[in-house]
């Protein structure tokens, strides 16, 4: 007689919860819930005990966990990220702390295919597409999201227009950290326009390191 697998328990659900939950800023979806054991109506129950905030539609907190600076990010990373969303652009410079600040704007790059047709809700937000897929080096993952890559988060930012010394003092931090190598760069911008080579030669250079 086959035996019947036992149920996950609660304490265990909320343990994976709590779990999943602090890897993201304290923020979770409805579907990464479900996929938990959370049913809508328990869902709604823990909102009205107070022991989760409901954000949005589809998007929850747990109370509980600390807060963090980046949470806004994490937020709307989790928004698109079942469309293949990654944090870019400005937003991912400072999250690298490669840029001296911010912006309100939350910068994320999806794939054109799956832009969304219909306005979203979310504040803030900038979306930028790409028809060629990001490589699985230009990905990583930080504070809980994935993110560009250093070299691809430099390059989308030239790419995009920025002010020339943001290029340059992002490169000089970047180089002076380790995070990225001249040669990383390069390569990153190696189908770029000619403006944008040149930007990057530049910033290398002025880093000390164009050799």
């Amino acid at each position: 007689m086959a035996r019947t697998r036992p149920s996950t328990s609660r304490t265990d659900k909320l343990q994976r919860l709590f779990e999943l939950a602090a890897g993201q800023a304290g923020c979770f979806t409805a579907v990464q819930a479900r996929e938990l054991g959370y049913s809508a109506r328990s869902l709604v129950h823990h909102v009205s005990a107070g022991h989760v905030d409901r954000l949005s539609r589809g998007f929850y907190r747990l109370v509980g966990v600390p807060a963090s600076s980046h949470e806004d990010v994490v937020a709307a990373w989790l928004r698109f990220a079942s469309r293949g969303g990654v944090v870019s652009h400005d937003t991912a410079l400072a999250l690298y702390e490669l840029a001296p600040s911010r912006s309100h704007e939350i910068h994320l790059t999806l794939p054109r295919e799956r832009r969304p047709r219909t306005a979203q809700t979310t504040a803030a937000v900038t979306l930028h597409t790409t028809t060629v897929p990001l490589r699985r080096e230009e990905i990583t993952s930080r504070f809980g999201v994935q993110v560009t890559a250093p070299a691809r988060t430099v390059a989308d930012v030239a790419d995009l227009g920025a002010d020339p010394s943001v290029v340059v003092e992002a490169t000089s931090r970047a180089l002076a950290t380790g995070l990225l190598s001249a040669n990383e760069l390069r390569t990153a911008v190696r189908r770029r326009s000619a403006r944008v080579r040149q930007l990057v030669e530049r910033a290398i250079e002025e880093a000390g390191q164009g050799a």
